[in-house]
């Protein structure tokens, strides 16, 4: 007698059931939600990062990081919560986007991808920034974005604008001008 092995199909999981977030707390996944609002807001027929599924994405993704990881993430949302209620006397996922900017604009740093902020707090807010711009323009979304023809010229592989540094200082001039020479 022969056996007949039985066909096996694959399926695609999220189409069969939807993502269960559950790493973070319920404040943090609420602080997260709002921090991906800010930093990836939908953009020229483009997806915001809410749209895209980013903090569901990262709940999952930091929720099988390594500790390090898992524990950066956790401490900045809760300090970044903790900052809003103490300037603010709301959670950040209350706040409107100047509030956040205040909170946030002073760590945000331009950095080498092999060099990031070495403060903890600041190292956080820029990975985070990093995680949801990276997540969302990867995201199904997004790429059905591009694939609707909504790409415009503004978007392209240089999305990190470069702001300079306004509370530097003026630097000297690092180079003195030569005297003309005098023939005599």
């Amino acid at each position: 007698m022969e056996v007949k092995p039985l066909s096996i199909t694959s399926i695609v999981p999220d189409a069969v059931a939807r993502t269960d977030a559950h790493f973070f707390t319920e404040q943090q996944t609420a602080t997260l939600h709002r921090l991906c609002e800010i930093f990836m807001p939908p953009l020229k027929g483009y997806p915001g990062a809410i749209d895209a599924g980013t903090p569901e994405f990262l709940d999952f993704l930091i929720g099988v990081s390594p500790a390090d990881r898992q524990q950066m993430y956790q401490s900045g949302l809760d300090r970044l919560d903790a900052e809003a209620k103490q300037h603010f006397g709301a959670s950040f996922a209350t706040l409107d986007k100047p509030q956040a900017d205040q909170l946030l604009q002073p760590w945000l740093r331009t950095w080498m991808t092999d060099h990031p902020p070495t403060e903890p707090y600041a190292h956080f807010i820029n990975i985070a920034h990093s995680d949801i711009r990276t997540a969302t323009i990867n995201s199904e979304a997004w790429s059905q974005a591009t694939a609707k023809g909504q790409q415009t010229q503004d978007v392209g592989l240089y999305w990190f604008p470069v702001d300079p540094d306004i509370r530097r200082e003026a630097a000297a001039p690092t180079h003195r001008p030569i005297p003309a020479k005098r023939h005599s």
